[in-house]
């Protein structure tokens, strides 16, 4: 897939507690690593791997509203990228709620990729998911 029109969208999820605390952080960017919108939201309760799902799946809703056709999802959840894969089988209920409403959504797209990445180059969402769960808000 070329990069020239695809937009980078990095989502990181973090919960503190394991369940407890739960928040996301969504970083869009153009191909040139410019951030042109970000997502930085508590989600309530929840265990560190339902944060990351959540993460991706506010990541395509928003990609969605925003009419972006060529995506490419990059998480450090190497749980997340292969589950969504096909790789690994789901096997939590509350994950695999997540997992269906993602696979309905991949369609709106036209070009649809996801990709592990190592922590430290998630550096962005993972800011943005710290930053919601230190807010007093």
């Amino acid at each position: 897939m070329s990069t020239k029109d695809t937009t980078f969208v990095y989502c990181d999820g973090s919960s503190r507690g394991n369940p407890g605390p739960a928040a996301i952080g969504v970083s869009f960017q153009n191909n040139d690593g410019i951030e042109f919108f970000f997502l930085s939201e508590k989600i309530g309760n929840g265990t560190n791997n339902i944060a990351e799902w959540h993460a991706l799946l506010r990541g395509m809703e928003e990609a969605i509203k925003q009419n972006i056709r060529k995506i490419k999802f990059r998480l450090d959840s190497e749980l997340v990228v292969k589950q969504m894969k096909g790789e690994y089988k789901v096997k939590n209920k509350d994950l695999m709620g997540f997992k269906s409403k993602c696979e309905e959504l991949k369609s709106s797209f036209e070009n649809f990729e996801i990709q592990y990445i190592p922590r430290e180059q998630n550096a962005r969402a993972d800011q943005l998911a710290n930053f919601a769960q230190d807010s007093k808000v």
